[in-house]
């Protein structure tokens, strides 16, 4: 059964947008993957198909109500089935990262909540028991490229998907480190030469620049995830 994903959003039409193009695109139209849509205002009850209101407690911007939403979820279950594991993409929610994108990978299906407004109603959120997930520490004005992000990052994962799986195993964060550099013809491009242990033609050397590169990468870009390395490291031995 290939994996699935159902999207809960106010622009259906946005979807499936980038994921429809490339090798997730193929891979949707080979069936490797499922893709849904519903809109959530079609769940919306009164004559203007209201799906916000204004804060309880004043302040700025329109909150996404709580009913609706709810009908939504409901809706989409009853179509297409209940997800092993239901998301709102928010920017309070846990940060994405490789490790999550493998678990989400290995379910069988997602219900992705597109918010938009100032957010959603925080007791749909408690009943409908959502997962809070992030793309990081900035705003979008929804959570659609957020979810095509999430989807985009697990599709890569999925067996069939990119043919090869050395790939997979040695991209950034695949061991806690950032990608080492990479290069290809030609040889020498404005002066610049491509590192001549690459073109050695020893493989022993060559994992080992690569390695020491990207060590020295995560190092001095992200020393958060070094800090981790090192403790697993030590942790290891």
């Amino acid at each position: 059964m290939s994996w699935h994903v159902a999207v809960l959003t106010l622009f259906p039409e946005a979807f499936p947008g980038i994921l429809g193009i490339s090798l997730p695109g193929k891979a949707l139209k080979d069936g490797l993957w499922r893709l849904e849509t519903l809109d959530i205002r079609s769940f919306a009850r009164d004559k203007h198909a209201s799906v916000d209101d204004t804060p309880y407690g004043g302040g700025a911007g329109m909150v996404m109500r709580p009913d609706v939403l709810d009908e939504a979820i409901a809706g989409a279950e009853m179509k297409f089935g209940k997800a092993s594991r239901k998301i709102y993409l928010s920017p309070r929610g846990k940060v994405l990262n490789q490790k999550l994108v493998s678990e989400l990978a290995n379910e069988k299906s997602l219900l992705l909540v597109c918010g938009r407004y100032e957010g959603v109603d925080q007791r749909v959120i408690e009943a409908q028991g959502l997962e809070e997930v992030s793309l990081g520490d900035f705003v979008l004005a929804g959570g659609e490229v957020a979810a095509m992000a999430l989807i985009e990052a697990c599709v890569r994962l999925l067996p069939g998907v990119l043919g090869n799986a050395a790939t997979i195993e040695e991209e950034s964060f695949s061991e806690g480190l950032l990608e080492y550099p990479h290069y290809t013809r030609p040889a020498l491009w404005k002066g610049a030469e491509v590192p001549e242990v690459l073109i050695s033609g020893h493989h022993e050397n060559v994992r080992t620049w690569r390695r020491a590169e990207a060590e020295k990468i995560t190092r001095e870009r992200r020393p958060d995830l070094w800090e981790r390395y090192v403790l697993n490291k030590k942790r290891d031995t």
